[in-house]
C-alpha cells in the first residue's frame, strides 16, 4: 500500500499539559553522552513499569513563575520549562537551570516541594532567579490512544549541570533512575531488560543519530517543533502505528501489536 499523507494534527480535548527533559552528559569512559533516564512504578496510571525520561504535567504555579522570570512571551512554552524543571527537580533531586541552588539545599528545596510548597514561593523567598533558556525544545507529543491520560508534552534537551550528590528517584511515582545512552537504554529495551512506550522509544531513536548534546542540539535545529498525533495505517494487511517523516525522526512507524502505548 502507498504512504497516504498523514491527517491533520488536532490537539485532543482535555489534553493535559505536559514536559519533559532530556539530561544529556559525557561518560567517563568516552563515548556518546548518557541520558537521565527514571523508571516509572508499577502502579502508575500512565506508563507503569515504562523507562521515560523525567517530566510531568504542568501546574498552574508554573504559568506564574514564567511570568515573573520572563518566560511569558510564549505562555505554554515558558510554563512548561519551569515543570521540566520542577519535576526533575522533584523526580530527581537534579536541579537543572537553577544556578543561584547550591547542592546543599537541593534536599531541602526538593522536600519542599514534594510536601506541596509553590515553586513561585520557594523562589521568592530565597531571592533567585531561574536560567532555562539553556533548554532545546525539541518535539512536542500528544499520543490519543484513548486508554489512559492523554498528555500534550513538550520535549526539551539540556546539558547536565556538575552535581557531586547521588541523584534518587521519588518512590511515590518511580522505582529505579539510571544513566544510559540512548542507543544502550534500547539495546536494554530489545532484549526485554526494560520497557518504553512509543514516544520514547521514538525519541531515543532520534537521539542516537547524535553523539552528545551540541551536535543533538545542531540536529534538532534543523527541524520544526509540530504537534505530532500518532495514527495508525494499514500497509499490506498489517496495522502500523506512524508519525510523520519531516521531523527528524529516522523511524516513523511501527508494528501496532508490537507498540506499547501507555
Amino acid at each position: 500500500m502507498a504512504n497516504v499523507a498523514p491527517p491533520p494534527a488536532v490537539l485532543p480535548d482535555g489534553a493535559i499539559p505536559a514536559a519533559t527533559l532530556v539530561i544529556m552528559r559525557p561518560p567517563d569512559g568516552g563515548g556518546p553522552d548518557e541520558i537521565l533516564m527514571v523508571k516509572r512504578s508499577a502502579t502508575m496510571a500512565f506508563a507503569a513499569g515504562a523507562v521515560v525520561f523525567p517530566g510531568g504535567r504542568v501546574d498552574p504555579d508554573d504559568y506564574l513563575v514564567a511570568r515573573q522570570h520572563g518566560l511569558g512571551a510564549d505562555e505554554a512554552d515558558g510554563a512548561a520549562r519551569v515543570a521540566a524543571l520542577r519535576e526533575t527537580l522533584e523526580e530527581t533531586g537534579l536541579a537543572v537551570g537553577w544556578p543561584a541552588l547550591a547542592e546543599s539545599d537541593v534536599a531541602a528545596v526538593r522536600q519542599a516541594l514534594l510536601a506541596g510548597t509553590l515553586l513561585s514561593d520557594i523562589l521568592a523567598e530565597r531571592g533567585d532567579r531561574i536560567a532555562l533558556e539553556s533548554f532545546v525544545p525539541f518535539a512536542r507529543w500528544c499520543p490519543n490512544f484513548k486508554e489512559a491520560r492523554t498528555f500534550d508534552t513538550r520535549f526539551y534537551a539540556v546539558a547536565a549541570p556538575p552535581h557531586s550528590h547521588e541523584l534518587t528517584v521519588e518512590e511515590a511515582e518511580h522505582s529505579h533512575i539510571f544513566w544510559a545512552s540512548a542507543k544502550d537504554t534500547l539495546a536494554m529495551a530489545d532484549r526485554g531488560d526494560v520497557s518504553v512506550i512509543f514516544p520514547t522509544r521514538r525519541n531515543l531513536e532520534r537521539l542516537a543519530q547524535t553523539s552528545d548534546f551540541s551536535s543533538f542540539s545542531a540536529h534538532s535545529g534543523q527541524f520544526p517543533v509540530e504537534l505530532i498525533t500518532p495514527w495508525i495505517e494499514e500497509r499490506g494487511g498489517q496495522a502500523f502505528l506512524c508519525i510523520p517523516a519531516h521531523l527528524g525522526y529516522p523511524v516513523t512507524r511501527e508494528s501496532f501489536d508490537r507498540v506499547r502505548r501507555g
